[in-house]
């Protein structure tokens, strides 16, 4: 559906504007898909990109600055995150030996049990972007890409 239907706005100041407005709309539509689905293994998105970035650097730990610099959303309070992922058994947290300030984050069998779950399911994400091609995704791929660069 046409944002400006989705949102009940008929103009916008220029298609810079609605872009801008467009890409908030659509994230937040995209972080519903998202709550929704992972709603069923008690995991929000920021946990779920968690998992991953530990599952990628495994066997080996990573430090909670590390990680908080690799994950998709800036904003999170990445410790929390950690603490209510170790609180569910998925990862385990050592204070570094080398420096006591820092922590060492790696994922645990259950966090790796759960990934494998969950990667079964990817087909619901593919589905998010059914009304899309591959090619189309490439060119909105390049130019988001190019919009930050």
């Amino acid at each position: 559906m046409r944002l400006e239907e989705e949102i009940k706005q008929s103009k916008f100041k220029s298609e810079f504007q609605k872009l801008a407005v467009n890409i908030i709309y659509t994230h937040g539509w995209l972080m519903n898909k998202q709550s929704y689905f992972f709603d069923k293994y008690d995991l929000t998105p920021s946990q779920y990109n968690i998992l991953r970035i530990l599952r990628g650097q495994f066997p080996n730990p990573i430090s909670v600055n590390l990680l908080k610099d690799r994950m998709l959303d800036k904003m999170s309070d990445t410790s929390r995150l950690v603490e209510r992922l170790r609180k569910k058994d998925l990862v385990d947290r050592k204070i570094c030996k080398n420096d006591r300030r820092k922590a060492d984050v790696i994922i645990s069998e259950k966090g790796l049990n759960l990934l494998k779950e969950i990667d079964h399911l990817d087909d619901y994400f593919t589905h998010l972007f059914k009304n899309i091609n591959e090619e189309e995704a490439a060119v909105i791929n390049e130019i988001l890409d190019k919009m930050r660069g």
